[in-house]
């Protein structure tokens, strides 16, 4: 099995490594931040990280840097740092491991994300069902603060940087930044409607940065060991490691961190340990819940940004979720169906009614009430609601429809056709009563 050097999962493999202050700083911790306070102007760290090519983690895969240089120099308005550690995607987990075992690395690299765009206030974002996650974050916090690692003159430095927990109340859409930031504000977590984009007009009608926890995580190793180090691993337009969440249907499920670039087929084969003996694999989503789904003629498609997206899905989140023969793909979409439709804000008609419609046409597919004229149906649906909503969540909900149509359309064609699931019953199929109508 080919093996890698762990940049962001490295700490967690030392034996005794407890993930406090003094365990973080025995293992090199908050050299980085000091550098950057000591050596560099804001404007510099942006260049640094541009250089570096870091790409967001948390599904876009936008270039860091430049989303950093889109913050206006005006003094006078204060600027924000909103760390997105709300990680919903199902098949997603992770975040959570990087705040659960890691938490100073995270918070050093918002340190220093916050220097550079000229923020004095940091809020990380922490989905409501990580509690413990939450409680690891705060004490971190406090044993930052209580060293003068965070708040006023940070390091000694002059420059003040203050870190808060704002805990949401789980809802998938506050995952998607600008509904994040009204979750902050204390409304209703809904997106807004852009322009005017968050580095403009953001938390508190501030300019503001919104990022991933994984991506924040690389910036003290950038800092560190330099951007040329950081833009050699991996592609060219796709530098770094990505940690990949592995689940479904492999013998070792886990998260792994590689480099970006690297097959499909290796990550599912050499490093889960393949499909679960006796079985083969039939489908996979290699982006999170939102992603298309591939078949096993594209796993040798590579794991970088551009390939996924060129194969017809896109990396997303780095969940990869594998489904072998057993598994009815016309199931796997109405259960994922079941939740984009729980899940819908509601702001957008076409995703809040057309969510609606299509759970209920493929609830009635899977319990063998499927109608002929369905299938053209669902298709007209999706077009009516991708691309035609405030946020990406329409074309989120409607990819393991489409793609599922596109890949397996016999299996839905034989629902039809025999008045059944023609695999049997599976876990979780009666989850949701049928939508009247």
């Amino acid at each position: 099995m080919p093996t890698y050097e762990k940049i962001l999962l490295k700490n967690m493999d030392t034996p005794g490594y407890t993930g406090d202050l003094a365990a973080y700083e025995r293992a090199g911790g908050y050299q980085a931040i000091r550098k950057v306070l000591k050596e560099h102007k804001p404007e510099q760290v942006i260049e640094i990280v541009k250089k570096s090519g870091l790409r967001g983690r948390g599904g876009a895969g936008f270039p860091t840097g430049t989303k950093w240089s889109f913050i206006p120099k005006d003094p006078s308005r204060p600027k924000y740092l909103c760390v997105n550690a709300d990680e919903s995607e199902p098949g997603t987990f992770k975040d959570r491991q990087l705040i659960d075992r890691d938490p100073h690395q995270m918070l050093e690299g918002a340190l220093i994300a916050a220097y550079a765009i000229g923020a004095k206030v940091a809020y990380i974002y922490v989905r409501g069902e990580f509690a413990l996650g939450a409680q690891i974050l705060e004490r971190a916090i406090a044993e930052a603060r209580a060293r003068g690692y965070i708040g006023k003159h940070v390091f000694g430095s002059g420059v003040d940087i203050d870190v808060w927990v704002h805990r949401g109340a789980g809802a998938y859409i506050c995952g998607e930044e600008t509904a994040l930031l009204e979750s902050i504000e204390g409304k209703r977590g809904l997106p807004r409607a852009k322009p005017p984009f968050p580095a403009i007009n953001g938390l508190y009608q501030q300019p503001t940065v919104v990022n991933n926890v994984e991506t924040l995580a690389n910036l003290p190793h950038i800092i560190a060991r330099g951007p040329e180090w950081y833009a050699a691993i991996g592609t060219l337009k796709s530098p770094g490691m990505r940690i990949f969440s592995v689940s479904g249907h492999v013998k070792r499920p886990g998260n792994y961190e590689v480099p970006l670039g690297i097959p499909l087929r290796e990550l599912i084969d050499e490093h889960a340990g393949g499909v679960r003996d006796g079985h083969r694999i039939k489908a996979i989503i290699p982006g999170g819940a939102s992603a298309a789904f591939f078949t096993p003629e594209h796993l040798d498609v590579k794991l970088d940004f551009e390939s996924i997206a060129q194969a017809g899905s896109m990396l997303g989140s780095g969940g990869v979720t594998v489904m072998d023969e057993t598994v009815c793909m016309v199931w796997a979409a109405y259960n994922l169906m079941g939740f984009f439709h729980h899940e819908s804000c509601g702001k957008c008609t076409p995703c809040r009614e057309g969510s609606s419609w299509l759970h209920h046409i493929l609830h009635r597919i899977e319990h063998g009430e499927g109608r002929d004229e369905d299938l053209a149906q669902m298709e007209r649906l999706c077009g009516n609601i991708a691309g035609k909503t405030v946020c990406a969540f329409g074309d989120a909900e409607v990819a393991p429809v489409l793609s599922t149509l596109k890949h397996f359309r016999h299996e839905y064609e034989a629902h039809i056709r025999e008045r059944q699931c023609p695999m049997g019953e599976h876990v979780g199929a009666t989850h949701a009563s049928p939508l009247p109508g």
